[in-house]
């Protein structure tokens, strides 16, 4: 899996919130959110600091039981110039509990993969942070820049999530509409050198699975890992006038299935 340095992940998820609240200041508190309509701003910024704050929680008390993950969520400011420091605070908080000692330190992951649990909630939160960082800056009108090895190991995060147990359990209706008969798609980036860039999905009856690597696919999509992520994201078309620097070889309508039953929560 495509994983980055966790000093590297540490500082994008600083840098990345603090983008974010750029972006919620300019467009204000009660602005839509194009590329997540039932949300405004408000919500946007809620979302990611209470996630951040409730992440460095189940860090902080090296949770190992899913069943006792937090149940109180960080309140938020009322008055919107608060915001950045608050999300400042929480950025921080979530990026000290991400330490080189927690690393390996006994915590639930909720994909159940062969991360630790700290790395695998390392990856969901600046997943978390860059995505909705993209939203943010969509409903601002500014430009959202995502730097290749991050989007590369984002893309891998979240294909982790999809073909895991805990999508099977709280996502069942997406899980199952995934499954498939041998169908196989494949990702590739065009900014990433050797396998680091290439992710290859094969839809089986069981349940989806992925894996890093190239091999013959049903459809090849290639672009800059950027412009991946964010199509498998749903924050960009697969096809069209925004698609400009995406290609697709091979059976469309095979990934338009795949992305249209993979919507995360307010996609």
């Amino acid at each position: 899996m495509t994983e980055l340095n966790a000093e590297r992940a540490r500082r994008a998820i600083v840098e990345h919130t603090r983008r974010l609240a750029e972006s919620a200041a300019v467009a204000g508190p009660d602005a839509a959110v194009p590329t997540t309509p039932r949300w405004t701003v408000t919500d946007l910024v809620e979302h990611l600091g209470q996630t951040q704050h409730w992440t460095a929680e189940i860090i902080e008390r090296r949770i190992t039981d899913p069943t006792q993950l937090p149940t109180d969520y960080a309140v938020l400011p009322t008055d919107p110039g608060q915001w950045q420091a608050w999300l400042a605070q929480s950025a921080q908080r979530v990026a000290s509990a991400f330490s080189d000692d927690a690393l390996d330190a006994p915590v639930f992951n909720a994909a159940g993969d062969e991360r630790s649990g700290t790395r695998f909630w390392m990856s969901n939160v600046l997943n978390e942070t860059v995505v909705h960082g993209f939203d943010a800056a969509n409903a601002a009108g500014r430009p959202a820049d995502i730097d290749t090895d991050i989007a590369a190991a984002l893309i891998s995060h979240h294909l982790a999530m999809l073909t895991s147990p805990t999508w099977e359990m709280l996502r069942s209706e997406s899980a199952h509409a995934i499954r498939g008969t041998g169908q196989t798609l494949q990702w590739l980036a065009t900014d990433t050198a050797d396998d680091a860039g290439a992710w290859f999905v094969e839809r089986r009856p069981d349940g989806a699975t992925w894996q890093p690597g190239t091999k013959p696919a049903d459809v090849t999509v290639t672009g800059p890992a950027r412009s991946l992520l964010l199509t498998l994201t749903r924050r960009l078309p697969l096809t069209g006038p925004e698609a400009t620097d995406i290609s697709v070889d091979g059976d469309t309508d095979l990934v338009r299935h795949w992305l249209d039953n993979t919507a995360h929560i307010a996609d």
